[in-house]
C-alpha cells in the first residue's frame, strides 16, 4: 500500500453528488489554498458499516466548518447510486440529509490512484482478464492540506468503522503545528501544550509532565 503522506494528493475530476445535486467535473483541486480537506473512502453505497460513518461525519460538519475543513467522501458507486441513497429515509437504511459532497468512482481509478482499491486486475491461468480480490475501497482516510499535500492517511480494513473524534484530533494537532510551528506529542489534544522540534524543546516538555 503506497504511502501519499509528504506527497501531492492524486488528482481526478468525477461527477459528485453535493446536498443532492449533481455535480460535474468535481475536483479537490478547488479547495487549494482556501480550506483542509478531508477525503474518505468507503466500501460501497447500501450497506451496513458505511451509512455509520458517512451520517457521523455530516452529524459533526459544525465542528469541522469551524476549523475550515472541507469533508469529501467517495465510493465505486455511481452518481446514481449515490443519489438514490441520498434520497432514502435513514430509518430505512438511507443517508437522508447528508449534504456534503459524495463522489462517484464507478471507473475505481480515484481508489486505485490513492492506493485503497482492495483488489485489481489481472489475467488467470486461461488468459481471462478477472478481477482479483473484492473491487471495492477499503476505508481510506487522507488528510489534505491547503496547499494540496497529503498530511495524514489512515487506511482500515472494511468491517472497522473510524473514529470521528481522531479524524478531528488529527486536524487540530495538523492546524496547531501549521500556526505555532510546534510538534504535537503522544495523545496530544486541542487545548494541550506542544513542544519545540529540538533536544532542549523535548527534554523541557518532558520535565515539565
Amino acid at each position: 500500500m503506497a504511502v501519499l503522506v509528504g506527497k501531492k494528493a492524486p488528482s481526478f475530476k468525477a461527477t459528485a453528488v453535493v446536498d443532492g445535486e449533481f455535480v460535474e467535473d468535481f475536483s479537490l483541486d478547488q479547495y487549494v489554498g482556501k480550506q483542509h480537506v478531508l477525503f474518505y473512502f468507503y466500501p460501497m453505497d447500501f450497506t451496513f458499516v458505511c451509512p455509520t460513518e458517512i451520517i457521523a461525519f455530516q452529524d459533526r460538519m459544525e465542528d469541522f466548518k469551524r476549523k475550515n475543513v472541507a469533508v469529501v467522501g467517495c465510493s465505486v458507486d455511481t452518481h446514481f447510486s449515490h443519489w438514490a441513497w441520498l434520497n432514502t429515509p435513514r430509518d430505512k437504511g438511507g443517508i437522508e440529509g447528508v449534504a456534503y459532497p459524495l463522489v462517484a468512482d464507478a471507473t475505481k481509478t480515484i481508489a486505485k490512484n490513492f492506493d485503497v482499491l482492495a483488489g485489481d486486475y489481472d489475467y488467470n491461468e486461461e488468459g481471462e482478464l478477472v478481477f482479483i480480490g473484492e473491487p471495492v475501497a477499503y476505508r481510506g482516510l487522507f488528510l489534505i492540506d491547503k496547499a494540496g499535500i497529503v498530511r495524514h492517511q489512515v487506511v482500515n480494513d472494511m468491517p472497522l468503522g473510524r473514529s470521528i473524534d481522531e479524524a478531528l484530533r488529527m486536524i487540530d494537532a495538523l492546524q496547531y503545528f501549521e500556526e505555532k510551528g510546534e510538534v504535537c506529542p503522544a495523545n496530544w489534544e486541542e487545548g494541550k501544550e506542544g513542544m519545540q522540534a529540538t533536544h532542549e524543546g523535548v527534554s523541557n516538555y518532558l520535565a515539565s509532565h
